[in-house]
């Protein structure tokens, strides 16, 4: 019986593959990310090093992401996924990039931004694309599903670009 490969074992064979570089950018999941990447034998072919970016200041500094996008829209914001994942990718010189910013809760939501919210930015070869989820749970199980959320974007990016 052929074995069943694990989520971060396709994406790691696909930027395998492809020979792409990848990084990955976190706040709300805070490493979570990058370990279930670096779990897979081989991904030092392609993952060199990844951002954790708790802090706004750790955002702008590190990733480029503009005061402007900060003030108006926040660091747990479409946009600011959108900054963190190409500013990511530009920093590593990397191909791919995820990034996630979010609020894992139990405090810091608001009407507007309410606990388990998190925005998944992508970066694959020039393109972006952000995800608006809003997971329900304790704060680890939001931040292990923003970490499965991010990898099958990437996986559908990854597949997507391969058939064009």
């Amino acid at each position: 019986m052929e074995r069943e490969y694990t989520l971060e074992e396709r994406v790691a064979s696909l930027l395998i593959g492809r020979g792409m570089a990848a990084t990955t950018a976190e706040s709300c999941t805070g490493g979570l990310l990058a370990g279930r990447l670096i779990n897979v034998s081989g991904i030092s072919d392609v993952y060199k090093e990844g951002y954790i970016t708790y802090s706004n200041e750790a955002k702008r500094r590190l990733l480029g992401v503009s005061q402007e996008t900060l003030s108006n829209d926040g660091a747990v914001s479409e946009a600011c996924a959108a900054e963190m994942a190409r500013g990511a990718a530009k920093a590593a010189r990397a191909q791919a990039a995820l990034a996630t910013t979010g609020i894992a809760g139990p405090e810091g939501g608001t009407d507007e931004k309410p606990v388990g919210l998190v925005y998944i930015g992508c970066y694959v070869n020039g393109k972006t694309a952000v995800e608006r989820h809003v997971f329900a749970g304790e704060r680890r199980q939001v931040r292990e599903m923003a970490v499965e959320a991010a990898l099958y974007l990437l996986e559908r990016m990854l597949l997507k670009t391969q058939e064009q």
